[in-house]
Order: C-alpha cells, then sequence, then structure tokens
C-alpha cells in the first residue's frame, strides 16, 4: 500500500465529470497523449546552458522535453507529454479539443525553442516555449493559449510543467525545499526530506501566505530533488510568480512524477481569454546541479541575480544599502523623531533614512498627517538629502479606507467601490490603524488608479525607495464583472481576519493571477519612470519572498519578527534560493548589557541588506562606537562578498541554544568569511566550522576580527574542510567575524 503525505481539503475536490462532452474531452486527452507517445517526433532541438540542457519534441498532437541534463554529469529521461487543454467552454458549450503541431509558425533558434499547435474545433493557438536568458544556470518555460476568435473562452487549469523522470527503484533521493519566513519562522523553515517509494508532496505559494490551522506553511516555491550521495546531483523547478501557486512531486515505482502552475484548489480553477487575448501560465524554471542545496543555490543565486533582478540595481556598489528604519517608534514617528534620527544615521555611517508606517493622515488617504509632518514628506526626504542620504517611504497602496479626505480612497466611495474585492458590512471600521480592504488590481481601472497613485508618492515625496506593505494582491473577490471569473454559487465566504477583509470562493486562484500581473505592471511603470528607485517587497514580514517579486523588486523584507535568532532563522531559509544582498533583516531593541552582545545582535541582520530599527540616541558612546566600526567594516568587507560571493551553510539551521554560521567564498579572489554565532548554551566555548569551497592544496590565512591580528593562523584548505576550523567565544550569545585569504 503507497503512503501519501498529500492532503486535499474536501472543500476543494474537483467536480466530477459528469456531461458527456466532458467524458468525450477526457477520451480525446488520453488519445492525444498516447498517439504522441507512439509517434515519432517531426522535430527534435536541443536547449541549453553550460549547466543544464534538455532536448525538446514536437509530437504530431503535444510536445514534450525528453532529457534534462547537467553539464558533465547525471541525466534524467522524461516521459511526460505536455497536457495541452482537452476542452474549453464558449458561451456555455463544452467544446473538446484536438491539437495540432504547426511546423510553418513554430521556430528554433540557438538559444530559444517555440513549439506552435492549433486547436482544430476551437481558434485557439498554443505556444510551448523553452528559452535559454543566461549562459549558465537553469532554463525557462512558458505555455501560452491565445484566443483567435470573435468569442471568449473559459479555460481550465494549465500547468506550466509536467515532468514524469525516470529513475531507479533502489536510487537513494531527497527532497529539500525552504519555508517562506512570514510574519514568524517557524521551528523547522528548511526541509530536505527522504523522497521515497509512495511519497507524495505538494508545497503552495501565495502573495498572503497567512498561518492556517493544520496546514503546513507556505514555501517559497523552489523544489529541488537530488541523489544523496557525495556528489549530490539533482534537479530543480521554480516558478517566476507571486500569486497562488503550487509544486507537486510524487516518487512511484521508477518514477519522479509531479507539475508546477498554478494552485487548482481551491476550484475547479477557471480563466477567461477575451478575444484577441492569451492566457500565460506562469513562468517556471527547470535546472541541474551538483552538490546538493548549497551547489544548486549558488547556482541559482547566480541566475536570479544576473537574469531576475533589475540590471541597475546590483551596478550601484553600494547596494546593499545600511538602512535607519523609524518603525523602532512604531507609528509614533513625527518629523522632530524622524530629523533626529536622519542625523544619528548620517553620523553612524548609515546610508538611507527610510520612513515607516504612522505617516500618512489614514488609510487609503497617502498625504502626510500635518499634526506630525507640518512641513510635508518632501521635506523629510531633502533634509535626509542634505546629509547625504537617500530616502525611503513605506505605503500600503491597494488598501481602502475610511478617510473622507480629497484624493483618499473610500470603501463607501460609489465610484470605486466595485474595486473592493468585496462590500464591508455596515458602519464598518478599520480593526488596525493601516489596514483597510483591498481594491483588486486586476480590475482595469483600480490598476490605473494604484499607478498614478504610486507615482505621486514618488515624485511629489522625492523618494529615492518606496516600500510596500500589506495584502497588496488579493486573495479572491466577490465581484462580477472583473477580469476573474466570480466564485461559483455557493463557494463564497466574506469575513474579517488579521484587521482586513476577505473573499475566499472558487475563484480565488484566478482573482490572484490577474491581481498579480496588475501588481507588476505598476512596478514595471515605476522602474521605466525612476530608474533608480529601489522597491522593497514587504508584505506583513516575508509573505511575499518568491522569484516574481524577485523580479519586480530589489530586495525583500524576509520575516515580521526582528530579534537576532528569527533574523538568522529566516536569513538561513530564503538564503538556500535567493541572492543575500536581497534579503533584508530589521534589527530591533534586544538586551546588549556587554559590547560582545551588541555586535551579536547587529551581525545578526549584517549578512544581507541590513536595517537598523531602533533609538540609537539612547546608545553609549562605547555602545555607538562599536556600531560605526561595525557598519564601516560592513562597508569595507562584507559588503562586496554579499553581492556577489557563493554563500554555505556550514552549520544546521539555528536554534538559539548551539552554534551557527554562515560560509561567503568567492572562488575568483580566493577569499572569504565566516559569521559565526554562539548561542545561548552556557558549555559551549569551543565549535569546530567544516569550511566549504576551499581548494585543498592551497593554504589560506584564518584571521579572528575580534581577536586582532595576533590570532592569525595559516591552515591548508584541506584541514579545514576535513577536520575544520576552531572557534571560540567565552561569551553566550556572542560572535565573531572569521576573514579567509588564500595565501599560496
Amino acid at each position: 500500500m503507497q503512503r501519501s503525505t498529500m492532503r486535499f481539503p474536501r472543500h476543494c475536490a474537483r467536480r466530477p465529470l459528469a456531461p458527456a462532452a466532458r467524458a468525450i474531452a477526457s477520451l480525446l486527452a488520453g488519445l492525444v497523449a498516447w498517439s504522441a507517445a507512439q509517434s515519432e517526433p517531426l522535430m527534435r532541438a536541443p536547449v541549453g546552458t553550460a549547466t543544464t540542457s534538455i532536448v525538446v519534441e514536437a509530437g504530431p498532437d503535444a510536445p514534450r522535453f525528453t532529457r534534462l541534463a547537467l553539464r558533465g554529469g547525471a541525466a534524467w529521461d522524461n516521459r511526460a507529454w505536455e497536457h495541452l487543454p482537452a476542452e474549453v467552454t464558449i458561451d456555455g458549450r463544452v467544446v473538446p479539443l484536438a491539437w495540432r503541431w504547426d511546423s510553418a509558425a513554430s521556430r528554433r533558434r540557438a538559444r530559444d525553442v517555440d513549439l506552435v499547435y492549433r486547436a482544430r474545433t476551437a481558434p485557439l493557438e498554443a505556444h510551448w516555449l523553452w528559452s535559454a536568458r543566461a549562459a549558465s544556470g537553469p532554463l525557462e518555460h512558458e505555455v501560452r493559449v491565445c484566443n483567435r476568435g470573435p468569442r471568449a473562452v473559459d479555460l481550465p487549469l494549465l500547468a506550466s510543467l509536467q515532468f514524469d523522470f525516470a529513475v531507479a527503484e533502489n536510487a537513494a533521493l531527497r527532497r529539500f525545499w525552504v519555508e517562506k519566513g512570514g510574519d514568524h519562522p517557524s521551528d523547522v523553515g528548511t526541509h530536505d526530506e527522504p523522497l521515497g517509494e509512495g511519497d507524495a508532496w505538494q508545497g503552495r505559494s501565495s502573495t498572503y501566505a497567512r498561518p492556517l490551522a493544520g496546514e503546513p506553511p507556505e514555501m517559497i516555491p523552489y523544489v529541488l530533488v537530488h541523489r544523496a550521495d557525495g556528489e549530490a546531483d539533482g534537479w530543480y523547478v521554480g516558478i517566476e510568480f507571486s500569486g497562488r501557486t503550487r509544486i507537486t512531486v510524487q516518487r512511484a515505482g521508477a518514477a519522479v512524477r509531479g507539475e508546477a502552475g498554478l494552485d487548482p484548489q481551491p476550484g475547479p480553477y477557471r480563466t477567461r481569454v477575451p478575444p484577441g487575448g492569451c492566457f500565460t501560465a506562469p513562468t517556471v524554471f527547470l535546472g541541474a546541479a551538483r552538490g546538493g542545496a548549497d551547489g544548486a543555490g549558488n547556482q541559482l543565486r547566480r541566475w536570479v541575480r544576473g537574469t531576475l533582478a533589475a540590471p541597475r540595481t546590483l551596478a550601484d556598489p553600494s547596494f546593499p544599502l545600511l538602512v535607519s528604519n523609524s518603525w523602532g517608534s512604531g507609528l509614533e514617528v513625527d518629523e522632530s523623531l524622524a530629523r533626529r534620527m536622519i542625523d544619528e544615521a548620517q553620523a553612524l555611517g548609515l546610508e538611507l533614512y527610510h520612513l515607516d508606517a504612522g505617516w500618512f493622515r489614514g488609510v487609503g488617504d497617502w498625504r502626510a498627517d500635518p499634526a506630525k509632518f507640518p512641513h510635508g514628506i518632501a521635506a523629510i526626504a531633502d533634509y535626509a538629502h542634505r546629509r547625504g542620504l537617500r530616502f525611503g517611504l513605506w505605503a500600503d497602496w491597494t488598501q481602502a479606507g475610511t478617510a473622507d479626505a480629497p484624493g483618499a480612497l473610500r470603501v463607501d466611495d460609489r465610484a470605486t467601490r466595485d474595486w473592493l474585492v468585496a462590500d464591508p458590512p455596515p458602519g464598518w471600521q478599520h480593526r488596525e490603524p493601516f489596514k483597510g480592504v483591498t481594491i483588486d488590481l486586476g480590475v482595469p481601472a483600480a490598476r490605473a488608479w494604484a499607478a498614478r497613485e504610486v507615482e505621486r508618492i514618488v515624485t511629489d515625496y522625492h523618494l529615492d525607495m518606496l516600500e510596500h506593505d500589506g495584502y497588496l494582491v488579493a486573495q479572491g473577490s466577490a465581484r462580477a464583472g472583473h477580469p476573474a471569473l466570480p466564485p461559483d454559487p455557493g463557494t463564497l465566504r466574506v469575513y474579517e481576519d488579521s484587521g482586513y477583509l476577505w473573499a475566499d470562493g472558487s475563484n480565488e486562484t484566478d482573482v490572484s493571477y490577474h491581481a498579480t500581473l496588475g501588481y507588476y505592471a505598476i512596478q514595471q511603470q515605476l522602474r521605466r519612470r525612476h530608474p533608480h528607485l529601489l522597491l522593497e517587497v514587504c508584505n506583513d514580514g516575508g509573505r511575499m519572498v518568491d522569484f516574481g517579486s524577485a523580479a519586480h523588486g530589489d530586495y525583500f523584507s524576509i520575516t515580521d519578527h526582528y530579534d537576532p535568532l528569527s533574523n538568522r532563522r529566516a536569513f538561513y531559509d530564503a538564503s538556500f534560493v535567493l541572492p543575500p544582498a536581497m534579503l533584508e533583516a530589521y534589527v530591533e531593541r534586544w538586551p546588549t548589557p556587554r559590547l560582545a552582545n551588541l555586535r551579536y545582535l547587529l551581525r545578526s541582520g549584517m549578512m544581507g541588506w541590513f536595517s537598523l530599527m531602533l533609538d540609537t540616541t539612547q546608545w553609549s558612546g562605547a555602545e555607538r562606537a562599536a556600531a560605526r566600526a561595525e557598519l564601516a567594516l560592513y562597508k569595507a568587507r562584507l559588503r562586496p562578498l554579499i553581492r556577489s560571493a557563493d554563500l554555505y551553510h556550514v552549520t544546521p539551521r539555528p536554534d538559539g541554544q548551539h552554534w551557527d554560521g554562515i560560509e561567503y567564498y568567492a572562488p575568483a579572489g580566493r577569499h572569504g568569511v565566516l559569521f559565526a554565532f554562539r548561542g545561548a548554551a552556557a558549555d559551549e566555548t569551543v565549535h569546530r566550522f567544516r569550511l566549504a569551497a576551499l581548494e585543498r592544496g592551497r593554504r589560506y590565512r584564518i584571521s579572528f576580527h575580534d581577536q586582532g591580528p595576533e590570532a592569525d593562523i595559516e591552515v591548508s584548505g584541506a584541514t579545514l574542510m576535513d577536520q575544520g576550523l576552531a572557534v571560540t567565544l567565552p561569551e553566550p550569545l556572542s560572535s565573531e567575524l572569521v576573514f579567509i585569504s588564500a595565501t599560496s
């Protein structure tokens, strides 16, 4: 009997295919897949990078990719043919589909392939695309269905990628995936689990990632399957989309099967394609790598940095920045405090002042509170600029509220009420001072308003950085007449939770799909009009940490808990798949009776993007001097490694009691750094770190930053990797930075 860990809620079960037309469509789909499997491919084309290659085949009725290979390493044969839609609905009538390859319209080029299929029974055209945008790293895949007819077409779920890899039945495999940091990193965070016979797994991701009782945490949409041996060759798949998505992996006999794409639950999923329009399934990437989670991660991080991220961001040598953030004072921030913080930030060597929530008149009314900021927000920005700092601002620009000032987005405005995901109950008021009712960015008019509003905010307030927060992308909608189809009768539930109004129903994935595209359009417009504007992605912490956001923002808030352990846990997890320069830790007030504890606090947030969120005017002179030295060290020696070096998780995940550490190493310069942290355990004064990626026959100088040059030693790479490097810290909750440089 096969065992399975996959759970499907009852209300999400697919409806039985009762109509005869659906039965015929299913039969046709089976015949198409069987026919394609029995036929010789009409075209074969290789697509590849320096690390990953596949072979694409055009069958007469369906396409597929065959062999996935790691250059110079393992290969996996894929037996799954693409399942193009078996049916559509036009004017309420189910139309079974049969597809045929169009050789004349298809194209094959050096770095990409576009296979075109046309439906015989409806005016539909399907594009099945693979491309290699970078010289190294994974390949990207996209499926697009276009409506060439005069009537709207309702499509069922279309998976982005389907795979059926042949594996040896006795092969020891592992499955690796990472949770989002969300509001608070869980006690697990990173999952590296055996993938045995009968195992079935599914990971889900969305833009809101609310923890639900009995449900696993949401994933960063990525999974790695690798061999459990010394080489740890494997393959990985990820989704470049922030909406509701899912990846499944199942092992059965000599096969590892699964798919990646939009989440079919709740369902059944349907989406409407207007005449002349196209539906594009979320882009996925597929790669092969060696070295397990860190080997795949270093390959993927370089690819994200060079392919998805904005080139002008990394071209700035001060990225990632050192930031002073006002949220340590919460909603009490005002003009006087902001100016004091700017002065203090300049004195400490920080580079950007971030004015967080609390500056505005009301939710939906993103203008300065005149009682707190009588001279406006632009005056604060200009003050920061005169002090040599950049200026950033928090906003939750898709929230409607109850403010009645001109220009405010109100829940009771008849002109804009239909943009809301649902009507609030009579007499609705804010339960929290910066949360309202979300508008649906899939609605063109709502998207246009939001685009104008963020443009006004950026321009009028002289911004160098804009942070968005809250649930920008709608979870679901109660509305009819929006681009997303309305929920099926009997599935809609409208309720309040966590300070927001929610609409659950069968159409959640379609609402999320269209709203995500609207959000992307606004972010893209900001980048075009303000090429030097930095965009922070935040959603009540790390709920939007994903690859679609990485392509439309510059860095992430990775958790909403800011103590040293939460920051290190969230960073440990997300840094497996995303560039560390994009991972922001907020550092808040925490007990620091000794300078060693202060350094521990600061360094727990200094492995990526660093934001200081406390009143530093209360520091002693010694504390201020220690912090200035840490910030100067970050600029001079840590930031260059954070920007471009490889990263290795050289200990288990932080637990707060025992030691933990992260190693950066740049092979080109043969240098790096070890972030070493001692936990609260009283009897662990020494820990031995086994370093990674060094050259065994080379010798390295080891410099303990806090102990000074008299503690320097010289050790062989083989010793550092096999026996490890001993680090001694006499005090619990302290740290050390150990610099590594080749001497021969």
